[in-house]
C-alpha cells in the first residue's frame, strides 16, 4: 500500500506531523469503512488510493476525460481530523506540481504520469459514505497534492458534485495557478487552505523555482470574493526564516480581510527518504527544525498584525 503524503501542511501547529495510522478518531468496520471512534483527535486512515477503483483506458481516452473533468490524477487519499481543515476530513492528494520546493515533503506528488487513473464518480461515492462523519465533526473535503489547480477540471467536478451534498470543501493550493480557479469553481469552495512560501520575489524563486506574483494575485481574489482563508507558512532555517522576509509575507496576508487563521509551520526532515529513493537532490539535507525560540518569533511577528496564528 503506498503511503499517503506527508506535507509540510499536514504537520500539527505543535511540531507533530502524521504517521499515518489508525487513530482513536476512526475505527474501521467489517467493510473497510472508516466509522467514528471514540475521540475526534489527531490523525487518521491513510489509504493510498485502496478502497477507489482506479480506471484503465487508452492513453488517448485518458487525456480526453481528464480534459472533461471525468478523470484525475490521484497519489492518495486519507482520513484525517485536526489537519487541512476543520472536522474530520477526506483529504484527496492529486498528482502534479509546477513548483519545486527545496523542502517538498512530497517528491513523488511532483509528476501527474506518476498518479493512478481514477474518475471523478467514484472518489464522490466514496466521500458520500463519509457524509455522516463529516455531519457530525464539522468536517468535509479537502482537495491537496501535488497542486489541485494543476487538475481544475477534475477538481471542479468533485467539489460541485460534493457542495451539492452539501458537504464542506476546501483546498490547499500554493495559489501559483490561481488563474485556472474559475469563478464557479471558486464558489462551490468553502476554505481556501493558502500556501505562502515566501514574501518576497527572490525568496520564493529560491524556494520554489517560480514567481511569486500569481499567489499574490488569488489570494487577493479570494479576500475580494469574501472566502475564507486559512494561510500556511513553512519556517525553514537559513531560507524562509529571515525577519525581513516573514515581515513581509506578514505584510501580504494582513492585505486580506477574509484571512482567519496563520499556520507556522515548521520544517522537519520526515520527507527526505522519498527524495534519496527517487534519486532526487536533497538540498536541505543538514537543514535542522527551527528551534522554539524562532517558531515564537516569527508567530509573533503575524500577530503583531491582529492575525490569529497557530
Amino acid at each position: 500500500m503506498a503511503n499517503a503524503p506527508t506535507h509540510p501542511c499536514n504537520v500539527i501547529s505543535d511540531g507533530r506531523a502524521g504517521t499515518h495510522t489508525i487513530t482513536s478518531d476512526v475505527d474501521i468496520d467489517k467493510d473497510g469503512l472508516a466509522v467514528p471512534g471514540k475521540a475526534a483527535v489527531g490523525r487518521q486512515l491513510a489509504a493510498g488510493i485502496n478502497g477507489l477503483g482506479t480506471a484503465d483506458v487508452d492513453r488517448h481516452e485518458r487525456f480526453e476525460q481528464m480534459r472533461a473533468g471525468l478523470l484525475g490524477s490521484v497519489h492518495s487519499w486519507e482520513l484525517v481530523t485536526a489537519v487541512d481543515g476543520p472536522g474530520t476530513r477526506m483529504t484527496l492528494f492529486l498528482a502534479g506540481c509546477p513548483l519545486r520546493c527545496l523542502y517538498c515533503h512530497n517528491p513523488d506528488t511532483m509528476k501527474m504520469k506518476d498518479g493512478e487513473a481514477v474518475t471523478a464518480d467514484e472518489i464522490v461515492k466514496r466521500i458520500a459514505r463519509y457524509k455522516g462523519i463529516f455531519e457530525v465533526t464539522g468536517g468535509g473535503l479537502t482537495l491537496s497534492g501535488g497542486e489541485v489547480l494543476m487538475q481544475p477540471a477534475f477538481a471542479a467536478n468533485i467539489l460541485h458534485q460534493t457542495h451539492e451534498m452539501g458537504i464542506h470543501t476546501t483546498i490547499d493550493t500554493s495559489g501559483f495557478l490561481g488563474a485556472a480557479c474559475t469563478d464557479e469553481m471558486l464558489d462551490d469552495i468553502d476554505l481556501v487552505l493558502l500556501d505562502v512560501k515566501a514574501g518576497d520575489e527572490d525568496t520564493y524563486k529560491k524556494v520554489t523555482g517560480r514567481a511569486l506574483q500569481p499567489t499574490l494575485d488569488f489570494g487577493q481574489r479570494l479576500a475580494d470574493a469574501g472566502k475564507e482563508i486559512w494561510i500556511r507558512f513553512v519556517l525553514v532555517p537559513g531560507l524562509t526564516d529571515s525577519w525581513e522576509n516573514v515581515e513581509k509575507v506578514a505584510d501580504h496576508v494582513a492585505n486580506w480581510a477574509t484571512v482567519s487563521r496563520v499556520e507556522v509551520l515548521p520544517f522537519h526532515q520526515m520527507g527526505r527518504d522519498k527524495w534519496a529513493n527517487l534519486g532526487m537532490t536533497y538540498e536541505l539535507e543538514d537543514t535542522q527544525p527551527p528551534s522554539k525560540e524562532d517558531i515564537e518569533r516569527v508567530r509573533d511577528q503575524f500577530r503583531a498584525r491582529g492575525l490569529t496564528v497557530y
